[in-house]
């Protein structure tokens, strides 16, 4: 993968810029020592590193707004990152740029269980977030795999999701409102303590921008109340092609859990020998959950249960306890973790349309021998967000880049079949090169100049999203 060429004056310049940040930030905020900027030099995507100018750690909008003119009168880039869980490479630093880390923006701010939000800063953990108002009955509902780390400014930026989102939706369905800092360094209010405000959706623009667009420091979010209860079903089958036409005949009766997982072979051993849930030897298994009250929960149960039963199951298991429900989650809560057991691996996220589920999941199995890749797949097949895993050996040459040849080709799928290239791990540098694989130029040029009206300078998360050569011609000009 190619980074964009540091600018060489910004380099020579490194010491006037840091005494400059240093002027507007307590003792201790900026990070500029080359042995500790390394633990900034990359996200989850750790097959690229490279570290950062220095790091800048804020703890209130207005020292971000301070950082962001320095930055601007500099001309230089910024890396807005949150808790550095991206796997596209969001947080990929360049050699000249400024890592704007959220960490210390971590307080809850307001809460008003009448209207049903929350006011937090955007450094604060997903977690955390449920954390705060579970006590009176309620919680924050997109739930991604990495919760406890994640932080509020990451799944903004990339639009998280979850395993309970095929019910309650996504980060933007979630998202009332931000406070968020202009690359120049003005600080603007969109949205509020409301859903729908007139105007223009510049809500809808933010989120998943991938920090392109601006800096959010605070998040007004929609808290929900607790349901009555849930439940979880697990059913095995003998193929993978199986189990997806399952998913796509449950969504075609009109049930709505509030979650359908997936996982095939490989992930179900993984897992069985890292947290032993009890899971069947099967090739494919889904997790199936749904809430409500004990009526509401037994009449879903049964209508999904009718369904899987028409595809011939290997197993079907109905929880009948909170112990048996946390086993049944369990396996799939562990399944990144245990897969890291085996090998190194690549985790994609590209979405289909849920019919698309059987033609796709047996066209990964003969790509995957095609490539002579293992590959394992584990996702929220309910909305058809997919997160194939394909192991490779990092040490071995040739590898990486079989693998992401790999991956292209899987995500070149998605689109062919009417889906498009990420669910919620965003575009990063993974998968800039591949937005002309789902855009036409003349989209390309609509969504650059957008970027040119928030951040004329393109000094906002370099290299991330558009393809390198439109970023180095934007950023010349």
């Amino acid at each position: 993968m190619q980074m964009p060429t540091p600018d060489a004056a910004i380099l020579a310049r490194k010491d006037q810029i840091v005494k400059r940040l240093q002027s507007v930030l307590p003792d201790g905020a900026v990070v500029h020592d080359p042995i500790q900027t390394r633990v900034y030099e990359c996200d989850a995507l750790t097959a690229y590193k490279c570290p950062p100018l220095c790091a800048v750690l804020p703890a209130t909008t207005a020292e971000v707004s301070a950082v962001m003119r320095v930055c601007h009168e500099e001309g230089v880039p910024v890396v807005p990152r949150g808790a550095g869980t991206s796997l596209a490479g969001g947080a990929l630093p360049t050699a000249d740029s400024v890592i704007l880390g959220v960490a210390r923006l971590n307080d809850v701010l307001e809460t008003d269980y009448a209207n049903r939000m929350i006011r937090v800063q955007s450094g604060r953990t997903n977690l955390s977030v449920t954390g705060a108002v579970e006590e009176e009955g309620f919680f924050y509902a997109p739930d991604p795999s990495s919760q406890l780390a994640c932080a509020i400014a990451g799944n903004i930026a990339m639009n998280s999701g979850g395993a309970h989102c095929l019910k309650y939706g996504v980060t933007t369905n979630n998202l009332m409102g931000v406070t968020m800092v202009m690359a120049d360094g003005e600080v603007v209010e969109v949205g509020g303590a409301h859903l729908d405000s007139g105007g223009l959706d510049l809500l809808g623009l933010i989120c998943g921008s991938e920090g392109q667009l601006g800096v959010v420091t605070e998040a007004t979010l929609r808290i929900l109340a607790k349901p009555e209860g849930a439940r979880p079903v697990l059913v095995g089958f003998d193929s993978n092609e199986v189990a997806g036409a399952c998913v796509s005949d449950i969504i075609k009766s009109g049930i709505l859990p509030v979650a359908i997982e997936f996982m095939d072979r490989p992930c179900i051993r993984a897992t069985e020998a890292f947290a032993g849930a009890g899971y069947p030897d099967c090739e494919a298994l889904l997790i199936i959950e749904v809430e409500g009250s004990d009526a509401e929960i037994d009449d879903q149960l049964a209508r999904i249960v009718k369904i899987a039963r028409a595809h011939n199951p290997v197993e079907l298991r109905e929880s009948t306890s909170a112990e048996e429900s946390a086993k049944i989650w369990l396996g799939r809560k562990s399944a990144f973790g245990a897969m890291g057991q085996i090998n190194d691996y690549m985790c994609l996220d590209g979405t289909i349309p849920v019919s698309e589920l059987p033609l796709v999941l047996r066209r990964i199995g003969e790509m995957s021998k095609e490539y002579g890749l293992d590959v394992g797949n584990v996702f929220h097949a309910g909305d058809g967000n997919m997160h194939p895993l394909i192991l490779f050996d990092a040490n071995k040459p040739g590898d990486l880049e079989k693998c992401e040849a790999f991956g292209a080709d899987i995500l070149k799928l998605c689109v062919e079949v009417g889906g498009c290239l990420t669910g919620e791990h965003g575009v990063g540098v993974e998968k800039r090169d591949l937005m002309v694989s789902q855009y036409n130029q003349t989209d390309l040029e609509i969504q650059l100049a957008v970027k040119d009206v928030f951040d004329p300078a393109w000094l906002l998360n370099p290299a991330k999203v558009f393809p390198l050569a439109s970023t180095e011609t934007r950023r010349a000009s």
